[in-house]
């Protein structure tokens, strides 16, 4: 089992000594991977219900800095040697694919193949109005941008002709470190991410309980005898609050390889204090 931190770019992490501090503990314990959040503008009073609390309000006010993930990775990669870094999750249909294969190219490049990026279609229809992207494209735009991606990442000039991106053969270099591209994680708590991992994913995030999960997964497995595809390749990332022995052993039967977890605290001395218990407790006895 491999473990995570997630929303590891808000709060105090979004400043440059703290967000060092939380990266180089996490080499030293043995935490796997961290993972950021996004909104790229949060519009004031917001109508669009978050999916993942009681009152339909995402964490932290409307005004919580909430740092661009990318740039954020970047200057983890030059702070970590180690440690994986991941977008948990970057809304992908409102960057152009062009964008983003370019950026987790150099991502991966600059922190020797480090980079994974995690995707989902998106919660707040009022962020997509700003942006003027239509909020009932967001999946299939996903979808595309994720065949997108792997195109740009391939050796060459390549060309790209769907339904919302079109363009002939174009260099798009650096390439990624890993091969054939960055790993595609698909975040996503209903039918349609399964079934949208099964088809683009090589990662699927269900951020769902022990009790969902299966469910879930099922769904994913069919999705994969539609395909072609073996579902044992996708690797299943999932996680809800502090896990015991007993919780990690519950999951690993179930097919997850990796839990994630929010940071164990936010000042320095909590912070050690919580990833040495995360290390000595967990990652030690597995």
């Amino acid at each position: 089992m491999k473990f995570g931190i997630a929303f590891a770019n808000v709060g105090p992490f979004g400043q440059a000594e703290h967000a060092a501090f939380l990266g180089q503990r996490c080499d030293e314990v043995g935490v796997e991977s961290l993972w950021t959040v996004e909104h790229v503008v949060v519009p004031q009073g917001y109508k669009a219900q978050y999916p993942y609390s009681k009152d339909g309000r995402m964490p932290g006010g409307e005004d919580s800095p909430i740092p661009d993930p990318i740039v954020w990775l970047s200057f983890m990669a030059g702070v970590t040697e180690r440690v994986r870094l991941g977008t948990g999750i970057l809304i992908l249909p409102q960057r152009h694919p062009v964008y983003v294969a370019k950026a987790f190219a150099s991502l991966d490049q600059l922190s020797g193949g480090r980079a994974a990026l995690g995707v989902g279609i998106g919660w707040m229809k009022d962020e997509f109005e700003v942006l003027g992207i239509p909020f009932e494209e967001r999946a299939p735009r996903t979808e595309e941008s994720c065949q997108a991606l792997r195109s740009l990442w391939s050796p060459g000039a390549t060309g790209f002709d769907g339904k919302f991106y079109n363009w002939g053969p174009v260099e798009s270099n650096p390439k990624p470190v890993q091969q054939p591209g960055v790993p595609i994680i698909v975040g996503g708590h209903v039918q349609g991410a399964a079934r949208r991992a099964a088809r683009v994913g090589d990662g699927f995030w269900p951020n769902v309980s022990p009790a969902e999960l299966p469910g879930l997964l099922d769904v994913m497995a069919d999705e994969c005898g539609k395909t072609g595809r073996n579902p044992g390749e996708i690797e299943i990332t999932c996680g809800l609050g502090k896990p015991s022995l007993d919780f990690v052993k519950q999951m690993e039967d179930l097919g997850v390889s990796r839990l994630m977890m929010p940071p164990p605290g936010f000042d320095h001395d909590g912070l050690r204090a919580g990833l040495e218990k995360i290390g000595n407790e967990l990652i030690a006895k597995v």
